[in-house]
């Protein structure tokens, strides 16, 4: 990657086509899952290479229930067979790993899994990559969620939440904003997808399918990012000015 490239701080990623690839292939559902399972990891990798503090992956959603009972069962357990075999893996990489989520309504042996997983942890300063999972999450859930605990918290107010009091409370409130949105497969949207935080975020939509997507992939999106200019409501002259 050139020197020159803006290298954004956190990275999100809707992981879509999974299903698609295979089906391109004549290949079951499933089979794209086992794929995109690589993925993840060439981009995991990617990111420690090119020094991406944040990672956040969109991995199975609230919605992702409505698909076939066959397919969420595998995605299940696939995702059970994957923790239990990179959980150390990614501790000894320097990747601290968060999982958000509706995690009590997943099945008791995912949520175990996980549990597990988030007890035997780095710490997050520490940190070469945070690494986030976000799995039975949606955006809508997340800030629902925020303002149900802070009423809780602040039972005996009339006086509503100012937005930084709401945001303490949500999924990833310890993590900055993300800085650049990547979607593979092709759609154009962003699917409930931490709504919340990414009122400033860039995005790039790729027509790849994530089982193809690897390193130069990353880099294409990088080099998009990079070529923009992020205002945050000011002017081109007061940023140039900074």
């Amino acid at each position: 990657m050139h020197n020159n490239f803006n290298i954004p701080n956190h990275i999100s990623i809707i992981l879509d086509g999974n299903g698609r690839w295979a089906k391109k292939r004549f290949l079951p559902r499933v089979a794209g899952h086992i794929k995109g399972v690589q993925s993840v990891k060439k981009t995991v990798k990617a990111c420690l290479k090119y020094g991406v503090k944040y990672l956040t992956l969109f991995a199975f959603s609230s919605e992702n229930w409505k698909r076939p009972p066959e397919e969420v069962s595998f995605l299940m357990k696939l995702l059970q067979r994957t923790l239990k075999k990179e959980a150390d893996n990614l501790k000894q990489q320097g990747i601290y790993l968060r999982i958000i989520g509706n995690i009590a309504d997943l099945p008791n042996f995912v949520s175990d899994i996980l549990n597990q997983t988030i007890d035997n942890q780095i710490s997050p300063d520490k940190a070469l990559l945070n690494l986030t999972v976000a799995i039975n999450y949606g955006g809508r859930w997340d800030i629902k969620n925020a303002f149900a605990m802070w009423l809780k918290d602040n039972s005996n107010t009339n006086i509503p939440p100012t937005s930084d009091e709401i945001e303490k409370y949500l999924s990833m409130h310890d993590c900055p904003e993300p800085d650049l949105m990547i979607r593979t497969g092709g759609e154009q949207r962003i699917s409930n997808f931490l709504l919340w935080q990414m009122a400033y975020t860039e995005l790039y939509f790729t027509n790849e399918f994530w089982p193809e997507f690897d390193e130069n992939s990353l880099v294409k999106a990088v080099e998009s990012y990079s070529s923009r200019e992020r205002r945050f409501g000011k002017t081109s002259e007061q940023v140039s000015s900074i």
